[in-house]
């Protein structure tokens, strides 16, 4: 890391043009790393949220098992249907939910990282990434953490903007896509398994056409 650098991360620069001194007089530059820290806050508490909205539907998903179970035991297949279509969709926006916690999980260790070494620009521009890829997908299940998601990344772009002209570093964008692809594949991966071992299969004899529909869910959207 540059001296310039250095010096920027956790205070202004005592070197700079005699107009920019009188600038920073009136209002002087936030330094980087409290601005990142506070950044990796806000998504451990979206975090907190995530976890809370899928423990939410992890009730509903036992509340609707049972109902499937109760149907099937009467012989009542045309219900079981009905509850398995319903089973399938709330397993589905748990899927989202977990998959998008541990995308975020994986962003906040970069962050945490980056605050550490400040390697600022290449770990800032992979988790911009991220967070408008999950934030999309987060509309119709969590609106309020795909508002509050976007607010963060406009922050952190605003970090990395800043930590690239200070440094003079500029990101490869191939490179960005690729490492923000990967993180999004490994959380997509452990969400799936995740999924399997949290939530239980539909019971043996179930009607082929209920448990394809409930099967769906431990498979790729």
């Amino acid at each position: 890391m540059s001296e310039r650098f250095s010096k920027k991360w956790d205070s202004k620069r005592d070197e700079t043009p005699f107009t920019d001194r009188i600038k920073d007089a009136v209002k002087p530059p936030v330094p980087l790393k409290p601005r990142l820290d506070f950044a990796t806050r806000r998504i451990d508490l979206q975090v907190q949220k995530l976890d809370q909205a899928n423990e939410r539907f992890a009730q509903r998903d036992r509340a609707i098992f049972a109902k499937i179970v109760d149907a099937y035991t009467k012989h009542d297949s045309a219900r079981a249907n009905v509850f398995a279509n319903e089973l399938a969709e709330v397993r589905k926006m748990s899927k989202m939910l977990m998959n998008a916690k541990l995308a975020l999980e994986q962003i906040t260790l970069r962050l945490r990282t980056a605050s550490e070494l400040g390697d600022v620009v290449s770990t800032l521009g992979p988790a911009v990434g991220v967070l408008r890829s999950i934030k999309g997908g987060l509309v119709s299940v969590f609106p309020e953490a795909e508002n509050e998601l976007g607010e963060i990344g406009n922050m952190l772009s605003g970090i990395m903007l800043e930590a690239g002209q200070t440094s003079g570093m500029t990101l490869n964008f191939d490179a960005v896509n690729d490492d923000a692809a990967k993180i999004l594949n490994e959380a997509a991966t452990v969400a799936e398994q995740k999924i399997k071992d949290k939530f239980p299969d539909l019971p043996p004899g179930m009607p082929s056409s209920v448990a394809a529909r409930a099967e769906r869910t431990n498979e790729g959207y």
